[in-house]
């Protein structure tokens, strides 16, 4: 095959992310070939456009970790797929086979895990290699742009279902109304929470509208809204049952904690590489549970995808865009300017 057009982090410098010709990748053993249909930008991708990141980047790589596409050709001893196939791929391209933790089905967690787009190429370009045990099949009806946001949901479903505890009639505080927070709002709205405040500042305007649609029922400006008022008017005044800290600074778990009942749940997905400099106190005087979330695992992708086959589950609300390839470096800046909550890439 000719080459083809990728978006390629090729330095740890800031705006080192260009559109490339580059060869395309061939199946190896047990791995199959994709033709990407769609492709989801994440703040991940962004921070990686402007050297922000805080996990280990191998330059030059292929960007791109949400992704569907259709199964071009299959490598020696890949099988369970045909030609043809819509797929959405889970996105740790590399584990230790032999780890406690990939051997008990907490890959996710392996400390060997690598990742597309980060240090093995992803998905903004025509095709991608990906070995054939990180494939699912996509239900009948659900589109391709729709399918490459199967991966932001599935951090949601493991942030919100698996780690938080959320019973039916909690109160849910989620902070950052970025896309992982509003579907973990969506989610919490599906596990049975009575109500679910999303937090954003000044500059979320628009999505926490969006947040509104998907599932929150207040949305919140903090920067100038007393959000710990309003939380002392609900239910009986002592805070939230549950926080899921899904704010890309260290900083909000400050938040959190301040926001949570006693005895309550905060469970933090958001990443943010900036020193913690609040006091933990209220943690031990409230005897908090807190919970970190990262990734995802085999079962969360049956699921999330299932909900996504029957209707259940609808991450449309936060689409923004879909745009061709040639158009990425719009799509990150809209997303970092807030004027984009979510963009879908379609190749080709």
């Amino acid at each position: 095959m000719p080459d083809m057009p990728a978006v390629v982090h090729y330095a740890l410098e800031p705006g080192a992310v260009e559109l490339r010709q580059v060869p395309v990748p061939a199946p190896g053993e047990g791995e199959v070939l994709l033709r990407v249909r769609a492709v989801g930008v994440c703040g991940s991708d962004v921070h990686q456009y402007h050297n922000t990141q805080s996990w280990p980047v191998e330059p030059p790589v292929v960007l791109g970790h949400e992704f569907a596409g259709t199964v071009e050709a299959l490598g020696p001893g890949a099988a369970g797929f045909a030609e043809g196939d819509l797929v959405a791929a889970e996105t740790a391209a590399r584990v230790d086979p032999d780890s406690p933790l990939t051997r008990t089905g907490r890959y996710n967690l392996d400390p060997a895990r690598q990742g597309f787009g980060y240090q093995v190429d992803g998905a903004m370009a025509a095709y991608v290699k990906v070995p054939a045990r990180l494939l699912h099949r996509v239900p009948d009806g659900v589109p391709a742009e729709v399918a490459a946001l199967t991966e932001p949901c599935c951090v949601a479903y493991q942030a919100t279902v698996v780690n938080a505890r959320v019973r039916p009639g909690d109160l849910v505080v989620v902070l950052g109304p970025g896309p992982i927070g509003l579907l973990c709002a969506s989610l919490a709205r599906l596990s049975g929470a009575g109500r679910v405040v999303l937090v954003g500042t000044a500059g979320d305007a628009a999505r926490l509208r969006v947040g509104l649609s998907a599932g929150a029922t207040h949305a919140v400006d903090a920067s100038g809204e007393d959000v710990g008022a309003l939380l002392a008017g609900l239910g009986d005044g002592l805070g939230a049952d549950v926080v899921i800290d899904a704010a890309g600074v260290s900083a909000s778990l400050a938040s959190a904690l301040a926001w949570v009942r006693p005895a309550g749940q905060v469970t933090k997905v958001g990443w943010g590489p900036e020193p913690f400099a609040s006091s933990l106190d209220p943690l031990v005087a409230k005897a908090v549970t807190l919970q970190g979330s990262f990734s995802h695992t085999w079962a969360v992708w049956e699921r999330v995808l299932a909900m996504l086959g029957g209707g259940q589950l609808d991450p449309r609300p936060c689409l923004s865009r879909v745009a061709g390839l040639a158009d990425w470096r719009e799509c990150f800046d809209g997303m970092r300017e807030g004027t984009l909550v979510k963009a879908v890439l379609v190749p080709g």
